[in-house]
């Protein structure tokens, strides 16, 4: 319910701050684990992907989201509670497969999940290659991906700005991917590197930035 009314207010304002145009939501399953794989320009990816998203979709989210104090720590925290947002340690030790963890949990309990399989944002505005940790998320749980791509959201909140602004944003969702040639394979590298390859492959095609590194 808290979700629901979180969107019910929070939609329509980030409609008229932003202005966005989605692009094949019907291409997101309706029921049933996906992953959502997209490219990351801005803090507010996390908050644009779920508010025009067709279904709930949760991310992770630095655990400092959830402690901070005063009213902005109030409002932060509430934010991605309402949204669907699972908190994580970024420096605890094993926090990289923790966090795997959480969201393969998230999967299993048949939720759509958000991802960036760059790892961090972009500060460049060029799409970096994709950690392999999207790879051994699909090949585990044995869901599909859609990649996703998003345009102008670093204009809403550029790196390192305190606050978001109005910007024009474009949200596209792409075909879904599978993968049944790598099924079972999630722990050989070899399998990880191609899924994710083919994941990022699509997620340039959607996006049409420059490769960084790949």
């Amino acid at each position: 319910m808290f979700y629901v009314l979180a969107r019910f207010v929070l939609r329509p304002l980030f409609v008229l701050a932003c202005r966005p145009t989605v692009i094949g939501k019907e291409r997101v399953p309706r029921t049933g684990p996906v992953l959502l794989a997209s490219n990351h320009l801005s803090f507010i990816d996390s908050i644009a992907i779920p508010l025009m998203a067709p279904r709930k979709v949760g991310y992770l989210a630095k655990s400092e989201y959830f402690t901070g104090t005063g009213l902005k720590g109030w409002a932060t925290k509430t934010l991605f509670t309402a949204l669907g947002a699972r908190p994580v340690e970024r420096e605890a030790q094993r926090a990289a497969q923790a966090a795997l963890d959480t969201v393969l949990s998230a999967l299993d309990a048949g939720e759509a999940f958000g991802i960036y399989p760059e790892g961090t944002r972009s500060r460049d505005g060029k799409l970096a290659r994709g950690k392999t940790g999207v790879a051994w998320l699909a090949l585990t749980a044995d869901c599909p991906v859609v990649p996703v791509a998003v345009h102008g959201t670093d204009r809403v909140q550029p790196v390192g700005a305190p606050y978001p602004r109005p910007a024009k944003v474009t949200i596209t969702f792409g075909e879904p991917l599978t993968f049944p040639e790598h099924r079972g394979q999630a722990r050989k590298g070899q399998a990880r590197r191609e899924v994710t390859d083919a994941i990022m492959t699509a997620i340039h095609g959607l996006s049409g930035q420059e490769k960084s590194g790949w």
